[in-house]
């Protein structure tokens, strides 16, 4: 009986799942193109964390939690470089857009 009861709500799930509610609604206006996280963000994103467990390791039992916050500050800052350096080459338009940005914000 018990097998059963998994059987059919694995069922469910699949057929609940699976179907596509895209197929209902149908607008004739196109969908904004949604934008994302830039590069420069991701790079940061992706740096701090991986700064943050590599001074975790190094720092060893003793300084675990200093080497994680100082390793995910240098690993942010240099992911969020190199994603800056990429955002200018890929996507020219979006690396003006914050560019002008911090421009605006130091005056």
């Amino acid at each position: 009986m018990k097998n059963f009861q998994i059987y059919i709500a694995s069922v469910f799930a699949f057929i609940l799942l699976s179907s596509n509610p895209s197929q209902a609604q149908s607008s004739s206006q196109p969908e904004p193109e949604k934008k994302g996280w830039s590069k420069k963000a991701k790079g940061a994103v992706i740096g701090g964390a991986t700064g943050a467990a590599a001074g975790r390791v190094i720092a060893g039992k003793r300084g675990g939690t200093r080497g994680a916050i100082v390793g995910g500050a240098a690993g942010a800052v240099a992911g969020g470089a190199i994603g800056r350096k990429k955002d200018r080459k890929k996507d020219p338009q979006r690396y003006e857009q914050y560019a002008d940005k911090n421009k605006k914000q130091d005056k």
